[in-house]
């Protein structure tokens, strides 16, 4: 645990050397995409004249566009990626593989780190906002929604571990994350909500442990879905992160044996 907290602590650090980048990072960029999905939502619902779509209101797409992107920005993962493709493809992985912590220990522990501190700083601009705006908001169901992130960053991170993998026997394995990330964000409702999505579809994504990312922990503080499919949701999260997993730790293990055989 002393390792981890010692970790987790470094990542934190590290990451406000950089005061300027964190705060662009954490608060300004989401507050631009949010301001540009608010206006969106709004102009789509006037142009077509209607205050309800797929059964919902004009507050609730508000409320929903304005937490999105701060939970995706969350929840997304690509900086710790990167470091994990560049430490294998460079060599560097050797001096991680000395210490008493294992590398996707080392990495989770900082991921979930900062983005525990970037949740803390990020999310609490909508929560003020749909106070001030009168937007749908369950405040007694934030933390269940917090439990829900924190327990999808296991998988982000699981995933990224396992195209990070991918460098012991690609070259160009970088490319992945770029793949991924886009496709997480369409999966994952930050785009438009999945629920308006058609049939059969919308069950799949619904049902998917990618909709963890945006949509069920926003539709549920926002109201937007109920609690049975919430804590679906958990069940979801799990089955992917335990296949994401077993093929991280095939492709790490094959990959140890080659690093091994062909030096760094």
């Amino acid at each position: 645990m002393r390792r981890n907290l010692a970790a987790a602590r470094l990542a934190v650090l590290s990451q406000l050397e950089y005061r300027i980048n964190f705060l662009i990072d954490a608060v300004l960029q989401p507050v631009i995409s949010s301001a540009i999905e608010v206006t969106l939502w709004a102009a789509i619902l006037s142009g077509m004249g209607t205050h309800q779509l797929g059964g919902y209101g004009r507050e609730y797409y508000l409320a929903y566009a304005l937490w999105a992107t701060f939970v995706g920005r969350v929840t997304i993962n690509w900086m710790y990626e990167f470091l994990m493709l560049d430490e294998i493809d460079s060599g560097r992985v050797n001096a991680i593989l000395m210490r008493p912590i294992s590398f996707y220990e080392f990495y989770l522990s900082q991921f979930v780190g900062y983005k525990l501190f970037t949740a803390g700083v990020g999310l609490f601009l909508p929560f003020v906002i749909c106070l001030t705006m009168g937007l749908p908001l369950e405040i007694s169901r934030i933390p269940w929604m917090l439990v829900s992130i924190f327990y999808y960053l296991v998988f982000v991170h699981t995933l990224s571990f396992t195209v990070a993998c991918c460098a012991f026997f690609l070259n160009r394995a970088h490319s992945f994350t770029g793949i991924k990330n886009m496709a997480i964000w369409v999966l994952a409702g930050e785009l438009i909500p999945l629920d308006l999505y058609p049939e059969p579809f919308r069950t799949w994504l619904i049902h998917s442990p990618f909709a963890s990312g945006v949509y069920i922990p926003v539709g549920y503080v926002t109201g937007r879905i109920g609690h049975e499919l919430f804590m679906q949701s958990f069940l979801s999260i799990t089955a992917g992160t335990v296949v994401a997993g077993g093929m991280g730790v095939w492709l790490w293990r094959r990959g140890l044996r080659a690093y091994t055989g062909t030096g760094a």
